[in-house]
C-alpha cells in the first residue's frame, strides 16, 4: 500500500479494546464511558482484517488498546495471527501497561511474539499511582520480570510530563539499561478530553536529552526501528535510548503506519480526524474485495502530517478522540 506521497504503509497498530485497567492522566479521563461490547469487532473479524492488511504488504502488526490484554480471549487473536508469521507477517507485537504480563508472558512468547513495549513513566510507586490513577506499580514490575523470564525483549515507553516525572529520566534510563531493556521517551500529545492538561504538562524532549547528556554520552545510533523514534547509543550503559517527538521534531515525512480502532475505523494519521469505515465492507460480504477497495481508497487519502503543533498553540482545537480509542 502506497499513499499519495509515495510512502509505503507496511505497519498497522490495531486496537482490540478501548478498555483499560489504568486511567493514565495523559490518555484517559478518570470516569471513562467505554463503548458497548456490541460495537467492537469480534476477534474473528479482527483477525480477518489483519489478514487483509498482510495480503497488501503489511509486515508488522502491533496490538494495542486501551490495554490489549484485558480483552476477553485475546490470546485467540494472537494465536490466529501467529500463523501468518513467516508467511507475509514479519513481526507481531503489542504495547501494554504490564499489569497483565505475569499472566500472559509465556503464552505470548509461544505465539511468536519476540518483543513488547511496556508503558512505564516512573519508578516511584506513589508517583505511579498518581499518573495511572489505578495502577499497581509492584504488579507491573512483576509483569516485566515475567516477560524477561519468558524470553521477551522489553522496551520501556516513558511519556515525559513536566512536573510529574521530569527528575527521573536518568534513573529510568540507567534502570532500563541495567536490565537489558531499551527505553524511549515520548512527548505528551494534545488528544482526548484532557488534551488541555497534556498541553500544560508538555515537556519537549530536547530537555530530556539535555538532562541525560549531563551524566551520559549520547551518540546518534545507526539503528532504526522503522518507527518515529530517533535513537542514540549510550556509552556508559551500552544501551540505547529513543526520542519520539511528534511536536518538537516532526517525523511525518517517513510515516509508514496507520491505526485501526476496535470498532473497525481506520485512522490514517494519529493527529487527524479523517477516517475510513472498514467494518462495513468487512461485514458486507465474506469476500474481501470490498474491503481491499476500501483500503485502496483510504490509503491514498493519508495526509502528509499531523496538526499537533497547531493544536498545542491553540490555532486548532485538540482532537477529542482519546488515545485509548485510536490505538495506542
Amino acid at each position: 500500500m502506497v499513499d499519495a506521497f509515495a510512502r509505503r504503509v507496511d505497519y498497522i497498530r490495531v486496537s482490540v479494546t478501548d478498555r483499560c485497567d489504568f486511567r493514565c492522566v495523559y490518555c484517559m479521563s478518570e470516569n471513562m464511558h467505554f463503548l458497548p461490547k456490541s460495537d467492537l469487532l469480534t476477534l474473528e473479524e479482527l483477525e480477518r482484517l489483519c489478514a487483509a492488511f498482510i495480503a497488501r504488504g503489511v509486515g508488522k502488526i502491533r496490538l494495542t488498546g486501551g490495554e490489549p490484554l484485558v480483552r476477553r480471549n485475546v490470546m485467540q487473536l494472537f494465536r490466529g495471527l501467529s500463523r501468518h508469521l513467516g508467511a507475509g507477517l514479519n513481526e507481531l507485537t503489542l504495547t501494554t501497561n504490564g499489569a497483565q504480563l505475569a499472566r500472559f508472558a509465556g503464552e505470548l512468547a509461544d505465539c511468536g511474539v519476540r518483543r513488547i513495549n511496556v508503558s512505564l513513566d516512573t519508578l516511584d510507586a506513589e508517583k505511579f499511582r498518581t499518573i495511572t490513577r489505578w495502577g499497581d506499580h509492584a504488579r507491573v514490575m512483576a509483569g516485566i520480570d515475567a516477560a524477561q523470564k519468558a524470553g521477551l525483549r522489553v522496551k520501556i515507553n516513558c511519556v515525559a510530563l513536566k512536573g510529574a516525572n521530569d527528575g527521573e529520566f536518568l534513573g529510568l534510563t540507567e534502570w532500563a539499561h541495567g536490565r537489558g531493556m531499551e527505553i524511549s521517551f515520548i512527548e505528551a500529545m494534545p488528544l482526548g478530553e484532557d488534551a488541555a492538561q497534556n498541553i500544560e504538562n508538555f515537556l519537549p524532549l530536547d530537555e530530556v536529552a539535555a538532562a541525560l547528556s549531563r551524566k551520559l554520552t549520547l551518540t546518534p545510533s545507526a539503528f532504526a526501528s522503522g518507527g518515529p523514534a530517533r535513537y542514540f547509543d549510550v556509552s556508559e550503559t551500552g544501551g540505547r535510548v529513543g526520542f519520539i517527538t511528534p511536536l518538537s521534531h516532526d517525523f511525518c515525512d517517513s510515516c509508514n503506519r496507520v491505526r485501526v480502532t476496535c470498532t473497525g475505523m481506520l485512522y490514517l494519521c494519529l493527529g487527524q480526524e479523517d477516517k475510513a469505515d472498514l467494518r462495513a465492507p468487512l461485514r458486507a460480504s465474506p469476500d474481501d474485495a470490498k474491503l481491499h477497495a476500501a483500503l485502496d481508497e483510504a490509503i491514498f487519502r493519508k495526509p502528509r502530517g499531523h496538526d499537533f503543533v497547531a493544536q498545542k498553540a491553540g490555532r486548532m482545537a485538540p482532537a477529542r478522540r482519546p488515545m485509548s480509542l485510536t490505538g495506542g
